[in-house]
């Protein structure tokens, strides 16, 4: 025969406990214990046999358990000591070492409490009603001592409430709306779950005596730690930061949402100005374009006058062609070429050869009487230079380094004579002169 069992130690007897069993079991108090089973998310269970009685409160041994482990019981207990010691230093007179016991009150955070209820992000979505009401619910009651709403608990719950309206109208998520006599309901679609929440009227709220406005608050206090949670993700999904930054005159106007949506226009905007920023470091063609258009908008009186420069040197030669000897002016002109501007001009010998018979036959007659009286130095001057231009031409013929040395010395100096001196500046990738001879090649 096996041995006879005792009265409670198997069966449903052995798997619940009551409320005041697990109380002695954690050494909490009944608020405490009342707290802690809201923040975690322990309820009461009902067991096919109320071994101690029909009206009791029973609860599952593995529940109670799982918050035998839970830190915040230190937390709590810490608490206890601490508000017992400053009704000493009250009691005793003792006002500064009160003030400084408050000052260095124990605190707590819930944040391991949303990560270990909500596994992931659809789970908290789905559960999302609740917290969504009661923060709506509190956003639009006054701070009371009386019952334990302080005025910073209702701030909290009214910026957010802002920040999920602001987030709802950015994104165009509201798709139903209902008005009844408890307030209005609405119904949105955040990352294919639909939220519905409960708003009151705006009117004067009267706050009943027979409602525990400490278990509201309990449940407001790990509401609003999961809407922070929920908040932060949606909100970096959009590429906004969290918390938004309320602008201060709107808020002192009571603006509302504008105060966060003006914040968010602004940060949709930077988004879109560094996204153009990075495609420009991707594509670097683009954004050399970008920096050539930039560059022509902030000098475009220097461009124009480049775009100018290769017409005036065309005149300047006519006009010293005109003062000079008929044979310099068909040798030297069929071999002069245009200086590149740098504004897509390019040096032909076409080009100079069609606008030279154009602006001769213009101006010819105009010219003429001008330089009659300098005409007896210049056909001096334009003897000596086409006999030294036919001696390197024919040492050129023949292969001669120092002549090409010499070619280049010669353009350069002619050049500098017909070019105004903000533009004699050396170019990209030539040497130490002022004009590079492998671009400017002027007979």
């Amino acid at each position: 025969m096996g041995k006879k069992q005792k009265r409670g130690k198997a069966g449903t007897a052995a798997q619940y406990l009551t409320r005041n069993q697990a109380i002695k079991k954690l050494q909490l108090r009944l608020s405490e214990f009342r707290r802690l089973c809201i923040l975690k998310g322990v309820h009461p269970r009902e067991p096919r046999k109320k071994v101690k009685g029909a009206n009791k409160t029973y609860y599952h041994v593995k529940d109670i358990n799982w918050l035998a482990h839970e830190p915040l019981i230190a937390t709590f207990r810490a608490v206890k000591v601490h508000d017992r010691r400053v009704r000493k230093a009250r009691a005793k007179q003792n006002m500064s070492l009160a003030r400084r016991l408050l000052a260095n009150k124990p605190g707590y955070k819930l944040d391991h409490l949303v990560k270990e209820r909500y596994p992931s992000f659809i789970d908290a979505l789905r559960d999302l009603d609740d917290p969504l009401t009661l923060v709506h619910l509190f956003a639009t009651l006054p701070g009371e001592a009386t019952y334990g709403i302080s005025p910073a608990a209702v701030d909290r719950c009214r910026r957010l409430v802002l920040e999920w309206n602001a987030y709802v109208a950015r994104t165009h998520s509201l798709r139903k709306v209902f008005v009844s006599v408890k307030g209005f309901y609405y119904q949105a679609e955040v990352a294919g779950c639909l939220v519905t929440w409960l708003v009151p009227h705006q009117l004067g709220q009267v706050l009943p005596r027979d409602v525990d406005y400490t278990v509201m608050l309990t449940f407001l206090e790990f509401y609003c730690t999961l809407l922070q949670f929920v908040m932060f993700k949606l909100y970096h999904n959009l590429g906004l930061r969290y918390p938004p930054v309320v602008d201060r005159r709107l808020e002192e106007a009571v603006a509302g949402l504008a105060g966060i949506m003006k914040d968010i226009a602004g940060l949709q905007q930077d988004a879109t100005s560094q996204q153009q920023q990075i495609e420009g470091r991707q594509d670097p063609s683009a954004a050399t374009d970008a920096a050539d258009a930039a560059a022509a908008a902030v000098v475009p009186d220097i461009v124009q006058r480049l775009g100018t420069l290769g017409k005036e040197i065309q005149q300047l030669r006519q006009q010293q062609q005109n003062g000079g000897q008929q044979s310099d002016k068909e040798s030297d002109g069929s071999d002069m070429a245009v200086i590149d501007s740098g504004d897509g001009l390019q040096a032909s010998e076409n080009e100079d050869s069609n606008y030279g018979s154009e602006s001769e036959s213009a101006k010819g007659k105009d010219e003429q009487s001008g330089s009659d009286h300098g005409q007896s130095g210049d056909e001096e001057n334009k003897d000596s230079e086409a006999a030294a231009g036919e001696v390197v031409d024919m040492q050129l013929a023949e292969g001669d380094p120092t002549a090409t040395a010499e070619r280049k010395g010669r353009n350069a100096t002619w050049v500098s004579t017909l070019t105004p001196g903000w533009l004699l500046l050396p170019r990209e990738g030539s040497g130490s002169g002022n004009v590079d001879p492998s671009v400017h090649s002027i007979p």
